[in-house]
């Protein structure tokens, strides 16, 4: 697909996202979009998608194509989504990547940062930690 075609099928994967409309999420995926393609700033489709709590729109990324283990770089939307749904408790959206294969044991930074149960313990959202435990995730102690 050519290039311009694709940049604006993301713009406009992005805007259904940013206003949580699953139904034209589904139709840009279809059209072609790609679920990976970043933003201009860096920030992945998924990654938008998890920090809002989105599931549904997460669902239809991950069966796309879009990989639960790829880290966003945007302005203010760094890490990955499993870190960014766990952050803010949205279990529902947790589950669906666990499902999809995100790691429970991952850390931000290419390693270097806090796991999604740390972000889960930080916030505090205990059923958010008790599902990533669930899945697990380790507590690190020391």
């Amino acid at each position: 697909m050519k290039q311009r075609q694709q940049k604006k099928l993301s713009r406009r994967l992005f805007g259904a996202i940013v206003v949580g409309d699953a139904g034209a999420v589904k139709s840009v995926l279809r059209a072609g979009a790609d679920p990976g393609r970043v933003d201009s700033e860096g920030t992945t489709p998924l990654y938008a998608a998890s920090v809002n709590g989105q599931a549904e729109i997460v669902r239809l990324l991950l069966s796309a194509g879009a990989l639960p283990g790829t880290e966003s770089s945007g302005i203010g939307a760094e890490g990955l989504p499993l870190c960014a749904a766990a952050c803010w408790g949205h279990s529902d959206t947790v589950r669906e990547l666990l499902a999809h294969g995100a790691d429970p044991n991952v850390r931000e930074d290419h390693g270097t940062g806090r796991s999604p149960l740390e972000w889960a313990n930080h916030g505090p959202h205990p059923v958010t930690a008790a599902l990533l435990a669930e899945a697990g995730a380790l507590a690190i102690t020391g």
